[in-house]
């Protein structure tokens, strides 16, 4: 019989999402599952975005412009010109979602057999995208005990060869909820432009910053390096859109944002009806940004909170993003998360976890870690939080 190919053999599972399953029998037996595993927000998409759907006016639904709507395109050179970032609407390709930009990105950027360095734990489908473009990921560990700030560039300086390619990072980080510094976005600058590299940057958290004083840093900003410079964006998260799947690649590069357009081509064409909310999502008030920002530092505060209450778990604070990586007392996390969906229910109720080993690419690292996501209303996440330690006291007792 055919055989599938090796490629697909060697993409990973997602972390996120492999335990559904597992989940979806818990629930046909009558027991409640809190989804802390993934990063879908349950804050109200935009009207504005929703209702410019609703109305419009359509009677042939064609193809947009491989790069997108010109429209949307122009003001979202506005929107970023307004967050300090000089970036004019030929700058911009329109994706089919983040993911999209990432391997327009990876292929515009790489070859089969170059390497990318990344600090991890890092955003799983780095692993699928790399793998998809037969790209090695070079890991560099950054530690919860630090933080999981950015590890020291001499671990970085350590790892070029003459197949690296690319140093990409995510900032805000998913999984991590670490935001990098100006010091340390500088540092990575003058890495790259020293060996001649690309950094990569997936800005897709930057309006999720919060703590007073402190402020998100896009490689857009830095001079000096506006060849090497790739920023990934998508309306996913900062306007509660997950659905709608449209992202964008940016780059001041014109050899690199050409060489992207012709993957948007091979692909015609991102979604029409999702391009006419993401435009108008551009016209969501300041209100809401505000409002979201207090409804997310809240849960972030009593996520940290109540992890630091439970015996064993060490947590480190996140200052974007909405997750955060947990320790545990346990062994495998991994074995941990079936188990909870599996075999266990403390009054009708249990949690669904990420484990974080499928954060890494390093064999071994993260065992005992989980991601957490804290998208839930308030009074589910401290109740998921109980649930979590009545969890780890029945776990440990068997």
């Amino acid at each position: 019989m055919p055989h599938v190919s090796h490629k697909g053999k060697s993409m990973p599972e997602s972390p996120i999402r492999k335990l559904v399953p597992y989940a979806e029998i818990a629930k046909k037996k009558g027991v409640k599952v809190y989804h802390l595993n993934i990063g879908q927000p349950d804050i109200k998409t935009p009207d504005v975005a929703l209702n410019a759907v609703k109305n419009a006016d359509i009677r042939v639904l064609e193809y947009s412009h491989s790069a997108g709507f010109e429209s949307y395109r122009t003001k979202l050179s506005q929107y970023y010109k307004n967050h300090g970032l000089p970036v004019e609407s030929q700058d911009i390709i329109i994706t089919t979602g983040g993911s999209e930009a990432l391997l327009f990105a990876i292929g515009s950027t790489m070859d089969a057999g170059d390497e990318i360095i990344i600090p991890e734990p890092f955003y799983a489908n780095y692993n699928g995208f790399a793998t998809a473009s037969g790209v090695t990921v070079v890991p560099v560990i950054s530690t919860l005990e630090e933080g999981f700030a950015l590890p020291p560039i001499t671990a970085f300086e350590k790892l070029i060869t003459p197949k690296t390619k690319a140093i990409l990072i995510c900032n805000p980080g998913n999984p991590t909820g670490y935001l990098y510094s100006k010091e340390e976005i500088q540092q990575l600058a003058e890495i790259v432009k020293k060996h001649d590299l690309f950094l990569i940057a997936d800005e897709v958290y930057r309006e999720f910053i919060y703590d007073e004083g402190v402020q998100h840093h896009s490689v857009l900003n830095v001079a000096g390096i506006e060849e090497n410079a790739i920023m990934i964006d998508s309306v996913s998260k900062r306007y509660s859109m997950c659905g709608a799947r449209i992202g964008c690649i940016v780059s001041k590069n014109k050899e690199v944002m050409s060489t992207a357009m012709k993957f948007a081509q091979a692909r015609l064409s991102p979604p029409t009806y999702a391009q006419i909310a993401s435009e108008a999502a551009l016209e969501t008030p300041q209100s809401y940004f505000d409002e979201v920002i207090e409804e997310y530092k809240e849960r972030r505060d009593i996520l940290v909170a109540g992890l630091e209450k439970i015996e064993g778990v060490k947590v480190a604070t996140p200052k974007g993003a909405f997750y955060c990586i947990a320790q545990l007392p346990v062994a495998n996390a991994d074995d941990f998360a079936q188990w909870l969906l599996e075999s266990f229910d403390h009054k009708g109720e249990t949690v669904m976890v990420a484990p974080a080993a499928g954060f890494y690419s390093t064999p071994g690292v993260g065992l005992n870690e989980v991601r957490i996501a804290y998208v839930l209303k308030k009074e589910d996440l401290k109740r998921a939080i109980e649930v979590l330690e009545a969890a780890l006291i029945a776990y440990n007792a068997k």
